[in-house]
């Protein structure tokens, strides 16, 4: 499981967190490790990349 946090407060994945989400999953069955979510947490909240279907 993946965290990092958006100090902006916006809980909406960037380009850029997804780009990184595809290169960790890729380097992750690359070393046999699955990667079952990635959180982005902010003041209003959390972002589950898991709950919003974008890992499977």
């Amino acid at each position: 499981i993946l965290a990092h946090n958006h100090p902006s407060g916006e809980l909406k994945p960037s380009e850029s967190d997804l780009r990184v989400q595809e290169q960790l999953t890729e380097a992750g069955k690359i070393l046999g490790i699955e990667v079952l979510d990635h959180i982005i947490i902010s003041k209003r909240g959390y972002y589950s990349f898991q709950e919003a279907g974008l890992i499977y």
